[in-house]
């Protein structure tokens, strides 16, 4: 499998965890359980599922309104697209 393509598959397969995970969250927040840990939101972006946790905020309308949530987030965004960067470059 070509380096290219391990790339996008590993971001498809992040993408729908981390989206899976936000939807998961919203239901435990709506029904007052146990919520998934901000961490490890944050550490799913980080490892690539940054598109998938960024369209589930939308749709879900989950975590918009936490500044210090969002700050962290874009953050570890920009971590990730830093790291991918860095592979290709040094390719």
């Amino acid at each position: 499998m070509s380096f290219t393509l391990l790339l996008i598959a590993s971001a498809v397969l992040m993408s729908l965890l981390s989206y899976a995970v936000y939807a998961a969250d919203k239901r435990a927040a709506q029904q007052g359980r146990r919520r998934v840990p901000e961490r490890i939101l944050h550490l799913l972006a980080l490892l690539g599922g940054w598109p998938g946790a960024l369209l589930a905020q939308q749709r879900l309308r989950h975590k918009t309104a936490k500044p210090r949530f969002l700050i962290v987030f874009w953050l570890t965004t920009l971590g990730h697209i830093a790291i991918v960067a860095a592979s290709v470059v040094l390719r």
